[in-house]
């Protein structure tokens, strides 16, 4: 069994302890879960809507675009929801790496 008290140094000697306690180390925890979080919340309320929609209510089965219904156009804007927030988070992930390039530096 591992001990939790043990102190790992990296190879530079600075403890992972300190790399956790060090302030840029929290700034990118607390920038990822503010853009992750709620991304999550909105993509998970935005997936289940669907489903709850269709078994509680009928509008979605009205004809909107000739014979396309409104829940085939949510359920495809689902796979665009999808798409985009793959490549925003992409685009995010930048800014964390060089907060880790940041942290590594710091670390030497």
């Amino acid at each position: 069994m591992h001990s939790v008290t043990k102190s790992i140094t990296t190879e530079t000697g600075r403890s992972a302890i300190e790399i956790v306690a060090s302030p840029s180390f929290k700034q990118l925890m607390h920038r990822k879960k503010s853009f992750i979080l709620p991304a999550i919340m909105f993509c998970l309320i935005f997936y289940f809507t669907l489903p709850i929609l269709t078994s509680y209510f009928t509008f979605l089965n009205e004809p909107v675009i000739g014979a396309i219904t409104g829940a085939w156009i949510f359920a495809f804007a689902q796979f665009v929801m999808t798409w985009t927030f793959c490549t925003l988070y992409s685009r995010k992930a930048q800014s964390f790496d060089r907060l880790v390039e940041q942290i590594k530096e710091e670390s030497r």
